[in-house]
């Protein structure tokens, strides 16, 4: 069993190229190196995926960095349905600023964050470990369980659509601008943009009612230096397997079974029940 380490928490601002404040947080735990974790759509740094997992990390001596994307929590900017790429350079911002004083061993992303961290990848090379947890690789898919069945109809003639909570109260609204964003966000030619020296781990849940399991697959054909790891029985947030979720990322960071010059690791592990 790890030692527990002592972990300083500091409060960190990062502007990004559009002079809006990121407010991210730094769990030091001794180690030069520090993980960088995104978290999900509408959601926070605080996310309770991500905090279990920078418990994780902390406990096990790696320091990590968790912040709000712009528009979310505590950072600044307006909420924008999609997205990706902004966030994208929201992250490069942030590593940016934490290579100053650190080395990034890592970046991991929870749903829409495996996104940008898998686009972050293919957009700049300087980080060669990446985790997808629960990303979407088809992002056509998923839209109209949020904005309903005739929602293209709808963002044509009204130029945006409201998506509502139970109460009819708006949550957020999509442009068509913010739609085409997603639409036009190419999964497929990221991940063959992806360098070899990179490794990356996708890591998702066979019982995610969000994003299908088979979204993960796809990951694992396309990526050339991959590992892809099912954790039978998880839903999209991990909720009665938080701790294996947190030993296979230990596990990956740690490992350097996976050289640089590999081929790809087409291989899939499925976690016992």
């Amino acid at each position: 069993m790890a030692t527990a380490t002592p972990v300083a928490q500091q409060r960190v601002v990062v502007p990004n190229k559009h002079g809006e404040k990121l407010v991210g947080v730094l769990h030091s735990a001794g180690s030069k190196e520090v993980v960088v974790l995104c978290h999900g759509f509408r959601a926070t740094k605080e996310d309770n995926t991500i905090v279990k997992l920078i418990c994780a990390l902390t406990t096990n001596g790696i320091s990590a960095f968790h912040f709000d994307f712009s528009g979310n929590g505590e950072s600044e900017g307006v909420f924008q349905y999609g997205n990706y790429r902004k966030e994208a350079e929201d992250l490069r911002a942030v590593i940016l600023c934490l290579s100053a004083t650190h080395e990034i061993g890592a970046i991991l992303g929870h749903s829409k964050g495996g996104n940008v961290v898998v686009l972050y990848a293919s957009m700049y090379h300087d980080v060669r470990t990446v985790i997808n947890v629960s990303g979407r690789f088809a992002l056509d898919r998923g839209i109209k369980g949020r904005l309903g069945e005739k929602f293209m109809l709808r963002i044509k003639r009204d130029g945006y659509v409201d998506v509502m909570d139970k109460t009819g109260k708006v949550e957020f609204r999509v442009t068509e601008e913010s739609l085409m964003d997603r639409l036009s966000t190419n999964m497929h030619e990221a991940c063959l943009s992806i360098e070899n020296g990179c490794r990356v781990l996708t890591v998702h849940g066979s019982s995610d009612e969000i994003i299908p399991v088979e979204d993960a697959f796809e990951f694992a054909k396309l990526i050339p230096n991959h590992k892809l790891h099912i954790v039978e029985g998880a839903n999209h947030c991990y909720t009665e397997h938080q701790e294996e979720l947190a030993s296979v990322v230990l596990d990956f960071i740690k490992s350097n079974q996976v050289p640089l010059s590999c081929p790809r690791d087409t291989g899939t592990v499925f976690s016992r029940m």
